[in-house]
């Protein structure tokens, strides 16, 4: 019975299933969660992958088991939303991840050589990514890049797509250089033209400085969520030592708390 398997702590992925379809229910389910909708679910859907990247930052295992839980439920929610209206449901998400997994590793489930290096395995699976790409009518370079995306990562995704048809610059000089002329672009743009020139202006300088990242082999997103995690801390050592002097930052200025910052910095690289 539906409800011997809502209280079977042992059922898996059923029991999950189950308890959504009850939430549902629209005569006797949760009102919250019968009136959600793949719109309204998605930005939690999103919040929710990066607490799972929060917690494996932070080398949390027990917050990440907790986490994953919550972003499967994620996918449970937007499953039960599919099979609502007709579109999918679990089983056939399920079907179709394990359907392309085994066809984009002909190497491990088919009649491939295993033994290529990690590199031309990548380009084996771009192959079959493009040819997937193909047959959705996706003809473009940058087809089914989703716009969803961060930005950040987004931008390095499609720097990744053009690189493969040769778009590229052939090493970090001239993404340096194109650094420093976009910058000079900002700074007249900062002087002389509008709110929205400057933006774009801004934000030609943000795709270039992803494209950097991605020729010296770093991923921009974990590198700015590096730069955030150090500013956290240190801002909290200057507030720390502002409040050794009874003050707060709204009761200290620039000059004072950039000298403690200077000494976090150099204290944190005793340490």
């Amino acid at each position: 019975m539906a409800e011997d398997l809502i209280h079977d702590r042992t059922a898996g992925i059923e029991r999950l299933l189950e308890i959504m379809r009850r939430l549902r229910d629209p005569e006797t389910g949760c009102p919250w969660d019968v009136e959600q909708t793949f719109a309204t679910i998605a930005p939690y859907t999103i919040e929710e992958a990066y607490e799972v990247a929060d917690a494996i930052e932070r080398s949390d295992w027990a917050e990440l088991e907790g986490e994953l839980g919550d972003l499967l439920l994620q996918t449970v929610y937007h499953t039960a939303i599919g099979e609502e209206e007709g579109h999918f449901s679990f089983q056939s998400v399920v079907q179709a991840i394990s359907d392309k997994m085994v066809t984009r590793h002909p190497h491990v489930f088919g009649d491939e050589s295993r033994d290529k290096s990690a590199e031309q395995q990548t380009a084996d699976w771009e192959k079959i990514k493009a040819a997937e790409r193909a047959g959705k009518s996706q003809q473009g370079t940058l087809d089914g890049v989703a716009i969803g995306l961060p930005a950040l990562l987004r931008a390095l995704k499609l720097q990744k797509r053009a690189a493969r048809v040769g778009f590229d610059w052939p090493s970090t000089d001239e993404v340096l250089d194109k650094i420093i002329e976009e910058s000079r672009e900002l700074v007249e743009a900062r002087d002389r033209l509008s709110q929205a020139e400057i933006e774009e202006e801004f934000g030609d300088l943000l795709f270039v400085m992803a494209n950097l990242g991605r020729h010296l082999g770093l991923d921009p997103e974990a590198a700015l969520r590096a730069a955030n995690a150090k500013f956290t801390r240190r801002f909290a050592g200057v507030e720390a030592k502002l409040a050794e002097r009874g003050k707060t930052p709204a009761q200290s200025d620039l000059q004072e708390m950039d000298a403690l910052w200077d000494q976090v910095k150099e204290e944190s690289r005793e340490s």
